[in-house]
């Protein structure tokens, strides 16, 4: 596994090597010794998949609040998605930035999304499919999100958006006084 840094503190993309032969392919995935800068005292707790159909649909950009927050690992199984990190840290040096980076399966990447970052994709490719491990159990009480069109964060989307959930279509944009979340 290679980890390689982002403008975003703390939001890492890791490179997975693949080993093939005459049978197929075999590749490690997750690793705790090997991330274990990302992973710290926590453990995966949570293990979800999504299956998106349309291009341009957007899921996101979604975040649990304290005591409830998560770092996410992510990962694309099949398909194309633009993955995005929001970085809503108070205490930050890139508080209010977002990075992209497109996970595929062909590309083997991850995004590791740190704690008190929102999180989202646009899907590049019809039927794309994610697999997430957390490091938090959903807490339905705790969860929020943030307009994926917040002119505040200005979100360069690479495709119109096509498709939105009536739940993602009513995360509101940021406050203007907004300092953020302390962790």
């Amino acid at each position: 596994m290679k980890q390689l840094p982002t403008p975003l503190a703390g939001v890492v993309v890791v490179e997975t090597q693949a080993f093939q032969d005459s049978r197929g392919a075999f590749a490690r995935w997750f690793c705790e010794d090997e991330l274990a800068q990302a992973v710290g005292a926590r453990r995966i707790v949570q293990i979800n998949h999504s299956l998106t159909h349309s291009v341009g649909a957007v899921r996101g950009l979604h975040y649990q609040r304290p005591p409830h927050a998560e770092t996410k690992f992510v990962r694309c199984l099949r398909g194309r998605v633009w993955d995005v990190a929001l970085d809503l840290r108070a205490d930050s040096p890139t508080f209010l930035q977002w990075h992209a980076e497109e996970l595929s399966a062909a590309n083997a990447r991850m995004l590791v999304i740190p704690e008190g970052c929102a999180h989202g994709f646009q899907v590049l490719e019809a039927a794309s499919e994610l697999l997430y491990l957390h490091t938090a159990a959903y807490c339905p009480d705790a969860e929020a999100g943030v307009s994926p069109t917040d002119p505040a964060v200005q979100i360069a989307w690479p495709l119109p958006i096509g498709d939105l959930s009536a739940r993602d279509n009513q995360h509101p944009a940021l406050p203007p006084d907004f300092r953020g979340i302390a962790l």
